[in-house]
């Protein structure tokens, strides 16, 4: 690391700890600063009781908790939500790693639509859900995506490219997954990193809820907008897929594979998966007919 580097500022979301390097011609030389991303707990809680705490990178936490609430089917669109604020004060031990959600005037959460599993416990940024849910239970809590719109070919296979543009962390740390909502012409509309694949995605989510206005199809209305490709950075689990379903996102794209489990529910879901998108190529295992061919 050069000089400059050592003495920049550092952006959010990522810190400095001492490193010992040993390479074929300096066995563990002298300790030296190095950027890593930061890993801290998110305690979310509705009207303070704790829904779930989820290790995270802090920063955009506030779509983050939008988009795990939409996600589990506890919010339909912005307008269930009241309140959303970090508790505490600036400079209070822990200030910053809880947030209260508040719901609309009138409307009551429903907690119990979160298991007894996941309710109070660590969601790691590792895994999430980790597939403890079946399809069967997640195709009763949202209705399959539906047909359309037909993508280019060329706008899939590039898809992954906009990660790229959207990693500043990750080129700093080289250890934070990104993730980017993009619309049918591959424009992009969110974008965020986190050390948790599935904290990236529901990032994106959160952001197209409270910016975009994303309606799930239990909403009392239409959605007014809609992500048409998901992109994610890291393999495709069962819960990236299940986000993408309850998001109504016809298209999942990742620069790695897909677990057995996320294809099923792909298909499922009339989702089309698309794996391996890197350098003009990729790999379709569930609904092709959306992708038009140039």
């Amino acid at each position: 690391m050069t000089e400059d580097k050592r003495r920049s500022p550092l952006p959010a979301g990522v810190t400095r700890r001492p490193v010992l390097r040993h390479t074929p011609d300096t066995p563990l030389a002298p300790a030296e600063p190095d950027t890593v991303a930061i890993e801290e707990p998110l305690d979310i809680r509705i009207s303070g009781d704790t829904v779930a705490v989820t290790m995270r990178t802090p920063g955009a936490d506030r779509f983050l908790v939008a988009g795990f609430l939409f996600a589990e089917g506890l919010i339909h669109s912005a307008e269930d939500l009241g309140g959303l604020a970090h508790c505490g004060r600036p400079g209070e031990e822990g200030y910053g790693n809880i947030v209260e959600v508040t719901p609309a005037p009138g409307l009551v959460i429903d907690l119990e639509k979160v298991g007894t599993s996941r309710r109070g416990t660590l969601t790691t940024s590792a895994c999430g859900v980790c597939g403890r849910r079946s399809v069967d239970d997640l195709m009763a809590a949202c209705s399959p995506v539906p047909p359309g719109p037909e993508i280019p070919a060329s706008v899939l296979a590039r898809a992954t490219e906009h990660l790229r543009t959207v990693q500043p962390n990750f080129a700093r740390t080289g250890g934070v997954h990104a993730a980017a909502a993009l619309d049918v012409e591959g424009n992009v509309l969110a974008a965020f990193e986190d050390v948790g694949r599935h904290n990236a995605v529901d990032k994106v989510v959160g952001a197209m809820v409270l910016e975009h206005g994303l309606r799930s199809a239990r909403a009392s209305r239409p959605s007014e907008a809609r992500p048409i490709v998901l992109v994610v950075s890291g393999r495709v689990s069962f819960e990236i897929v299940q986000k993408a379903a309850m998001a109504r996102c016809p298209v999942v794209a990742s620069v790695s594979a897909a677990s057995s489990l996320a294809i099923d529910l792909a298909e499922r879901a009339g989702i089309t998966l698309a794996t391996f998108v890197r350098e003009g190529r990729f790999n379709v295992y569930s609904h092709p007919e959306r992708i038009r061919a140039e």
